[in-house]
């Protein structure tokens, strides 16, 4: 291609499509996640005027089923909407890490746990692209707040940045091979994602061998050449004529290599020709069983958090039950923004308890007359409350995690008036449930469940479904004991993540901070008993296996999760990480062996000396539980890990060489040939206890300015060699 060819490849034709280019056609890419939202007819962000699509349960309740097999079936029917609509690429998942709950698009995202939301990424990235229909993973990357989403800068640490925020974009990258990765509007450490060389040619494609396309979120770019010199492929929206020209002027000029603009435009005609040839005229897809598939997502999704007296289940001849609240009839099932989907269907709760009851059903709205509500509570023998939170959406974050208030007088007032009281919430991120939860017997946390979400809830409600649901995000009992309260959401342009690496339940643990519910939290209509925990090494990770049985009266789904902790860590470290989790199905009275494995990449932390990943050794504690904070089952096992020997200089501290047998042999060999030159005092000094406290945290250097002329250049670097 000409090179203005090359440059008219890499920027859209418009808001939805690539640039036909000689013999490169065009394709359609378009909004997801959790459903297609292809625009009707017009130019721009029209987000009301889109084809019916299956609106499935958004990533904040899918990830609450802690099922993979059931992630991947729903990227799979996205896939063939896909199809049918002539879409050739879906703009998810979203995997970015819940790193404060008031976060806008948290609904949109998985979980506040790298290895969690990454497991999940992953499947959901096979199931679409099996249908031959490409990904587009984002936001790549540190994109976690909506406030001044397209300048803030994200300021953390390396550390942090790989072992939380980019290491569930490495899973995916590395096992799905996402055909597209889009980066973030945001700056990271004072660089935009757009133009940060470092994440997207160095870490992405050269430690992690992306060979996909780079796009760019949509206006996230400020300088086309710029970018393309960093590594993105693929502008959009389009068209970029002023952006096409500096291209080609940059590359005429000499200031772009020629090379980096031609990279670009390849990858853009090859994803479009892989589209093509996976296009399938004609394709249909079966709307009533993706809504079938919908509801059974959204039943897997709920979380049971509170059922006092076994209230719940209900039965189906209960005398008489009071639905109250407008979102029972008029279902909040998504955020807004760019992936708000116009439903196929819409199932409301209200409908579906009446065509699950066989007693009265009565309704009240609720919310401006809490009283005529509370009055029509006492009439019935329980009283099912709809509440929810109106606030998660793309480009503004929540300001509090309180429910509005006309809602938490509701429920006030109804538990006042019927002790059978069941709350049933709707939110895309997590709620303040405390104080008034301790008045209410069962509580229901019921996300945003898409189009089929009614239905879901009161199959629940009824137990023609057990819930399953575990939480992916720590519920605190408020906001301020967040890990996240006092660095969110930034000032004058940056944003500092000052929690480090203790993001979310990390958090919470290290300071032992009590919590309304915790991270992996979930009841069940049945219960389960854990057993025969054994761990072996294998690999350089973890073999995990262990009995599970259903010892209960209902069949259910246990999920059985693996944390891990190492005592005397040479870095810092949460008290327990989640590594391994299995959603296990048992009929009442079945037990099951259940095996997971924790590999050593996950185990691993980013040494900051080094630069690398490092599996350190030492004897793990493996524990098997319920939730964060109901862990059955301990076990411990030697891991070999890797060779973490770090070179010493003469910055390196005396405890230090020491610490190291060859080093600690080197330095008492040289105290004794300082000895013998004279230096007899300062190696004495050196030897005593008492003295030795006090040069423990010298570096080497400062002692040999000590020491004078007994300590000599050719000396110390005998020592070094010998250590070395």
């Amino acid at each position: 291609m000409e090179i203005e060819e090359q440059a008219a490849l890499t920027s859209g034709a418009d808001f939805w499509h690539t640039r036909a280019v000689g013999d490169v056609p065009a394709v359609m890419v378009t909004d997801g996640p959790h459903g297609v939202r292809k625009q009707v007819v017009g130019e721009g962000l029209g987000l009301l005027a889109s084809e019916p699509s299956t609106c499935f349960p958004p990533a904040v309740a899918m990830g609450s089923t802690w099922d993979p097999e059931l992630v991947r079936r729903v990227g799979a029917a996205l896939g063939d909407e896909c199809l049918a609509k002539d879409v050739a690429v879906l703009l998810g998942p979203g995997i970015n890490l819940k790193r404060t709950p008031l976060g806008g698009r948290n609904f949109e995202y998985f979980s506040e746990d790298p290895i969690l939301t990454g497991v999940m990424g992953a499947e959901w990235v096979e199931g679409l692209q099996s249908r031959g229909v490409g990904a587009s993973l984002k936001h790549f990357a540190i994109n976690n707040q909506e406030t001044d989403r397209m300048r803030v800068s994200a300021d953390v640490d390396e550390r942090t940045l790989r072992e939380m925020y980019l290491r569930a974009f490495q899973r995916v990258i590395q096992r799905a091979r996402p055909w597209t990765v889009m980066c973030s509007y945001n700056r990271i450490n004072g660089v935009y994602a757009s133009q940060h060389r470092w994440l997207l040619t160095d870490v992405l494609r050269g430690e992690w061998g992306y060979e996909g396309v780079l796009v760019s979120d949509w206006g996230a770019v400020v300088d086309r050449v710029e970018a393309v010199r960093a590594g993105l492929d693929l502008t959009m929206p389009g068209p970029d004529e002023p952006g096409d020209r500096a291209l080609a002027g940059a590359v005429r000029g000499g200031s772009l290599p020629a090379a980096a603009l031609e990279t670009a435009s390849d990858r853009v005609a090859a994803l479009v020709r892989r589209a093509v040839a996976a296009a399938t005229p004609g394709a249909t897809f079966d709307a009533a069983a993706h809504h079938a598939l919908a509801r059974e997502v959204a039943g897997r999704a709920i979380v049971l958090l509170k059922n006092d007296g076994g209230l719940l289940p209900l039965a189906a001849d209960e005398a008489s039950i009071a639905v109250i609240g407008e979102q029972a009839r008029t279902p909040r099932y998504q955020g807004g923004g760019s992936s708000l989907i116009n439903p196929t269907k819409l199932d409301n709760a209200l409908d579906e308890i009446a065509a699950l009851a066989r007693g009265e059903v009565r309704f009240a709205e609720g919310y401006d007359d809490p009283g005529a509500a509370a009055a029509l509570a006492a009439e019935c023998s329980v009283a099912v409350v709809f509440a929810g939170s109106e606030e998660e959406t793309e480009g503004s974050d929540r300001t509090s995690l309180e429910l509005p208030a006309a809602h938490l007088a509701l429920i006030e007032r109804v538990a006042a008036a019927n002790p059978r009281t069941v709350v049933v919430l709707s939110n895309g991120a997590v709620v303040r449930t405390s104080p008034w939860d301790a008045a209410v017997p069962a509580l229901v946390e019921g996300w945003l469940l898409g189009q089929a979400g009614g239905g879901a809830v009161a199959d629940v409600l009824f137990g023609v479904v057990n819930p399953s649901g575990r939480l992916t995000e720590t519920i605190p009992l408020r906001l301020a004991d967040h890990p996240s309260y006092l660095d969110f959401p930034g000032e004058q342009g940056h944003v500092r993540y000052g929690e480090g690496i203790h993001v979310g339940y990390r958090g919470f643990d290290a300071r032992e901070q009590e919590v309304a519910y915790p991270f992996g939290f979930g009841l069940s209509y049945t219960t389960f008993e854990y057993s025969g925990l054994s761990v072996s090494p294998v690999d350089g990770g973890l073999e995990v296996r262990l009995t599970v049985a259903n010892t209960g009266p209902r069949d259910g789904r246990e999920v059985v999760q693996v944390y891990t902790s190492l005592a005397g860590s040479r870095v810092r470290r949460a008290p327990r990480e989640l590594k391994a989790f299995a959603t296990v199905p048992l009929a009442a009275g079945e037990s099951a062996e259940v095996l997971l494995r924790v590999e050593a990449a996950d185990l691993a932390y980013w040494d900051i000396e080094l630069g690398r990943w490092v599996v350190e050794a030492g004897e793990y504690t493996v524990a098997v539980g319920a939730s964060s904070r109901d862990l059955r089952l301990e076990a411990t096992a030697a891991v070999a890990g890797d060779d973490e020997r770090r070179p010493l200089t003469t910055e390196s501290t005396i405890a230090e060489w020491f610490a190291d047998p060859r080093g600690a042999q080197a330095l008492t060999e040289a105290f004794a040939a300082m000895a013998a030159a004279g230096g007899g005092a300062m190696a004495a000094t050196a030897s005593d206890p008492a003295m030795f406290g006090l040069m423990a945290s010298m570096p080497l250097e400062r002692v040999v300015a000590f020491a004078g002329d007994a300590f000599s250049p050719e000396l110390l670097a005998a020592t070094l060699k010998a250590a070395n």
